[in-house]
């Protein structure tokens, strides 16, 4: 049995002016328009499955599968070594306000186990289970079901107050300069948690597991700006977009949502000439290159764990 080398878990706190039920509606928006704005030239988002899902435990839902396009989005050292084309594959199962999110193999479907179809990285996968709860981030226990006496690292995000990347920044999307003519809420400032109502949580409990000794450091920075940075921006998109889905229904949203990843689609697959088969095939000659690259053959070899936390 191999060792996992690397295991990252976080907890990630985000709040936001809506009440968790506007949020539903404000998230699949906010998705769908993001998604559609950054898929640009063969990169992006395509969605291969969107439909109703039931789950003997979880209740009715919704069941996403989507290809990520992302080549140009990876820090220079694994640019270098990667396919030219290749993407991976996101499963989610929305039970709002109860999530699962993550990557997956064909030999993982439904566990909640997830693993990247992307070999140059081999073996990593990333599971993300959410919740969604009308507080300001007080439940400290909101994840003891799935997570109790398990250490892990709390990081609050701030979508007000945080720094973010320049080239994410827009005026119009600054929780800080952004007001609502439809709700009359925005204008966040310092300490904005403790006085705007109304106000909820999303708690995301992030676990990544990586099994290739020698590059723990880099994939772990690496994850944890990822998923910040994401997290980020998508909440101050949803808020900052409240007026244009303010008043939309849960069949609105679904219908702008189904009309999105038609135009997403055209606008990521028209340029991609490679079959499923061939990009799979490329990724994987890419492995031994990618490892030569990046880490150090007796690194590769120890059969010894490591701690790492959270930078």
């Amino acid at each position: 049995m191999q060792d996992i080398f690397l295991k990252l878990r976080a907890e990630y706190e985000t709040c936001a002016e809506n009440t968790s039920l506007e949020y539903r509606i404000g998230q699949l928006y906010m998705i769908s328009k993001h998604s559609h704005e950054q898929s640009d030239r063969g990169e992006g988002v395509e969605v291969v499955q969107n439909e109703p899902y039931e789950d003997p435990n979880h209740g009715n839902g919704q069941l996403t599968e989507k290809r990520v396009y992302l080549n140009s989005k990876l820090p220079s050292w694994a640019r270098a070594v990667v396919p030219k084309i290749f993407y991976i594959t996101e499963k989610a199962w929305n039970y709002y306000p109860y999530t699962i999110t993550g990557n997956y193999s064909k030999q993982t479907e439904n566990t909640g186990s997830l693993l990247w179809l992307c070999s140059f990285l081999p073996k990593f996968s990333i599971h993300i289970e959410t919740k969604y709860e009308d507080n300001k981030g007080s439940n400290d226990n909101i994840f003891d079901n799935e997570a109790k006496d398990l250490e892990r690292e709390v990081c609050f995000i701030d979508i007000a107050c945080d720094e973010i990347p320049e080239r994410y920044y827009k005026e119009s999307e600054d929780p800080k300069h952004f007001k609502s003519e439809k709700t009359g809420r925005g204008l966040l400032k310092e300490g904005w948690r403790e006085t705007h109502q109304p106000i909820m949580c999303s708690y995301k409990l992030v676990t990544v597991k990586f099994e290739v000794w020698g590059l723990q450091t880099r994939v772990e920075q690496f994850v944890h700006k990822v998923v910040r940075d994401i997290l980020m921006i998508g909440h101050r998109q949803a808020f900052a977009w409240v007026d244009e889905w303010y008043d939309m229904t849960m069949d609105d949203v679904r219908e702008f949502e189904k009309n999105m990843h038609e135009k997403t689609n055209i606008k990521v697959c028209n340029q991609h000439s490679s079959t499923v088969d061939e990009i799979e095939s490329h990724a994987q000659s890419s492995v031994c290159s990618f490892l030569k690259h990046i880490a150090h053959p007796r690194l590769m070899c120890t059969h010894k764990s490591k701690k790492n936390g959270l930078l």
